[in-house]
C-alpha cells in the first residue's frame, strides 16, 4: 500500500508540474489576441515598405534607363550628320540602318512608358530582357559610329 500511495503521489506530482508548465506556457486569449494584432500590423508595415522599395526601384530604374534613350537620340542624331557627307549610295544604306535603330529605340521607349507594375516576378523579367535590349542597341549604335569612322 505504502508502495502505491508513493507511484500514485509520483504520479500525480508528474501530472501537476506538466500542467503547471503547459498553463504558464500558454498566454490568455487576450494576450493571444495582442499578439495576433501586433503581428497582423508588423506584417502590414513590412508589406507597405517593400510595396513602397518596389515602387522606388521601378522609378529609379525608368530614370537611368530614359536617359540611356536619350543618350541613343543624340548618338542617333550624331550619326546623321557624320553621313551627309558619305557616298550617296553608302548613306542611302546608312540611313535605312540608322531608321531602324530609331525604331528600336522608339520601342523600348514605349515599353518603359507602358509598363504596369505588376508584381516583383514579372518586374525582374521584364528588367532583365529591357536591359538586354537596351544594351544591345547600345552595342549596335556603338558599332555602327565604329564602322562609320572607317
Amino acid at each position: 500500500m505504502k508502495q502505491l500511495f508513493k507511484i500514485s503521489h509520483s504520479i500525480l506530482t508528474v501530472v501537476a508540474f506538466i500542467a503547471a508548465v503547459t498553463f504558464s506556457a500558454c498566454d490568455s486569449p487576450a494576450e493571444k489576441v495582442d499578439d495576433a494584432k501586433e503581428d497582423v500590423t508588423q506584417a502590414k508595415e513590412n508589406l507597405s515598405q517593400a510595396q513602397h522599395d518596389y515602387q522606388t526601384e521601378v522609378a529609379n530604374f525608368k530614370n537611368e534607363t530614359n536617359q540611356k534613350i536619350i543618350d541613343n537620340d543624340k548618338m542617333i542624331a550624331d550619326i546623321k550628320i557624320k553621313i551627309e557627307n558619305v557616298k550617296m549610295d553608302t548613306r542611302a544604306t546608312y540611313e535605312k540602318q540608322i531608321v531602324t535603330l530609331e525604331q528600336k529605340n522608339a520601342d523600348i521607349k514605349k515599353r518603359l512608358d507602358e509598363y504596369k507594375e505588376d508584381d516583383l516576378e514579372k518586374w525582374q523579367s521584364f528588367k532583365t530582357e529591357f536591359n538586354h535590349d537596351i544594351d544591345e542597341l547600345g552595342m549596335a549604335l556603338h558599332d555602327f559610329t565604329v564602322d562609320n569612322k572607317k
